[in-house]
Order: C-alpha cells, then sequence, then structure tokens
C-alpha cells in the first residue's frame, strides 16, 4: 500500500511539474542576448507546421531548450552538424532539438516509475530514473546514427550524380540546368536533396563557390568535401567543370573500392574469434560422451 502510493505521489510530482513547465515557459520573456533565431516567427511557425510534437509542446521545449543552452553549450554545434547531415529541418536548433529527446523521456517518467515500482519496490524508482535517462541518451545518439546513415548514401549515389552532370555538360548544358535535371532524375534520394539546396542557393544570388561553401559546412564529411574543394578550385583555376567531375567521380569510386578491399580484410581477423568458439563447441560435443563414459566407469570401479 505504502510503495502504491509512492508512485502515485511520484506520478503527480512529474504531472505537476510539467504543468509548471507548461505555463512558465508561456509566460517567460527571452532575453535579448539569446540566439537571434527565438525571434524569428517564420521558423518558428515552420517547425510547426513539419513536427507535429513541437506543434503542441512548443512551449515546454523552448523552457528545457533554456536550460540545455546554459548546460550543454560546449556540444551544441556537434548537435547542429548532425541535424543538418541527417536531413532533419534545419529550422531546428540544437537546444530545442535536445530538449525533444528530454521531454519524451520525462513524459514516459511515469509509466516507468509505476511499472518498476510495482515491480521491484522503492528500488524501481532509481531504476525508472536511470531508465528514463537511457531513453534521452538514445534518442540523442538516435540522431548521429541517422547523420552517418545518410551521409553513406549521399556519398554511394554521388559518383553517379557527377557522371550525369558530366554528360549533361559536355552535351552542351549549363551548371545550373545539368544540376536541374540531376536533381530531378535523383529525386528523392539525399544526394539530390543536398545537390537540390546548392541550386536553390544559386538562384536566391549565392555564388556557386558560397552554394558549395554551404553544402561542404551541412555535411562535414572528408570525402564530400575534398570533392566540393576540388570543384572550387576547379573554378578559380578556369579548369572546366565537365572534366572535374569525371575526375572525382573515379576518385570516388577507388575510394569505394579501397573500402570494400579493407573491410574484406577485417572480415577473417573479427571472424577468427567465433571460428574459435565454434571449434570449441564441436571438440566438447564430438569428446564429451567418451570423458563421460570414462569418469563414470571409473567411479563404478
Amino acid at each position: 500500500m505504502g510503495l502504491l502510493l509512492a508512485a502515485n505521489i511520484l506520478v503527480g510530482g512529474a504531472v505537476f511539474a510539467i504543468a509548471w513547465w507548461f505555463f512558465a515557459a508561456l509566460l517567460a520573456v527571452d532575453d535579448a542576448a539569446d540566439v537571434e533565431w527565438r525571434y524569428d516567427r517564420v521558423r518558428i511557425a515552420e517547425l510547426k507546421r513539419l513536427d507535429p510534437f513541437y506543434r503542441y509542446l512548443q512551449p515546454l521545449i523552448a523552457g528545457l531548450a533554456r536550460v540545455n543552452r546554459a548546460a550543454f553549450g560546449g556540444s551544441l554545434p556537434a548537435i547542429q552538424r548532425e541535424i543538418l547531415a541527417a536531413g532533419l529541418p534545419r529550422f531546428w536548433l540544437p537546444e530545442e532539438y535536445l530538449a525533444r529527446c528530454e521531454l519524451i523521456a520525462i513524459m514516459l517518467l511515469p509509466p516507468l516509475v509505476a511499472s518498476s515500482v510495482g515491480i521491484m519496490g522503492p528500488v524501481g524508482i532509481v531504476m525508472a530514473l536511470v531508465l528514463a535517462g537511457l531513453i534521452a541518451w538514445l534518442l540523442r545518439r538516435r540522431l548521429a546514427v541517422l547523420a552517418r546513415q545518410r551521409l553513406t548514401l549521399i556519398k554511394r549515389r554521388l559518383p553517379f550524380l557527377l557522371d550525369m552532370l558530366t554528360l549533361l555538360m559536355e552535351a552542351g548544358s549549363s551548371m545550373l540546368q545539368a544540376l536541374e535535371e540531376a536533381v530531378h532524375e535523383f529525386r528523392g534520394q539525399p544526394v539530390a536533396e543536398e545537390f537540390a539546396r546548392v541550386l536553390a542557393d544559386i538562384r536566391m544570388g549565392r555564388t556557386r563557390a558560397e552554394a558549395f561553401l554551404a553544402m561542404r559546412e551541412r555535411l562535414q564529411d572528408a570525402e564530400v568535401g575534398g570533392v566540393i574543394g576540388s570543384i572550387l578550385q576547379g573554378e578559380h583555376l578556369g579548369t572546366p567543370l565537365a572534366q572535374i567531375f569525371r575526375m572525382q567521380a573515379d576518385v570516388l569510386r577507388v575510394k569505394r573500392s579501397q573500402r570494400a578491399e579493407t573491410v574484406a580484410g577485417e572480415a577473417g581477423v573479427q571472424m577468427l574469434l567465433p571460428g574459435i568458439l565454434v571449434m570449441a563447441a564441436a571438440v566438447l560435443v564430438i569428446l564429451g560422451p567418451f570423458v563421460l563414459n570414462y569418469l563414470r566407469s571409473g567411479f563404478d570401479l
């Protein structure tokens, strides 16, 4: 009875804390030194349109974001890079995305406390808190995994997109026409999304160098950055872009083959331990009955 009462008190406390955060964040006024994006109503409106979770819980997320800005300021740039590399809406601030992960964990805390206390007693409260923290950490790590997976997809398709740009430009298309056709051909794929942003930046008045530099800053990958660096150097020196695209596509294919050879070489080492365990199990299965028979006959004597 006492444990059930403690669980109910914790659940009520969690509900009260959430309600208090809601009204405090709703009435709070941001300091003028806050990030300028905080005042951009277009960004907030777009994020509400794209993310239902943000739409209904924006005051709570805003309150937690202020805490994250003070507590995790050093890791926010890395989170911002992962948000861009993962292809999430660019309207997210890193502290807000982190607050979203934390808020999901907080909302799961009451049922975790209730179930853990019913099974483990008072120790279940500590276990529930640990599980809630683990959930927030896993949601944060999921962002990094999404960024790596999307970068892998981009690097797999990038040589083919460069080949298409080469063919189109050698056929007489301009750079913008070739980009537009390639983006249309690879639509729905991450590599097309990135080059579509490059195309949009150029149409909005940026130079080609600035648009490609923005792409390099978004992805923060050595291979993609090397390709973009070669493109920028070629533009500066006056080298035909079609020739640069063809050379970079060949380089990416060579690097892909080298990665495959490296993985194949490491496979033998990684399979060594499982092979030893399988051999040991086979020896035990074969020799085990003989050893048991010998022991039994020795005991009978």
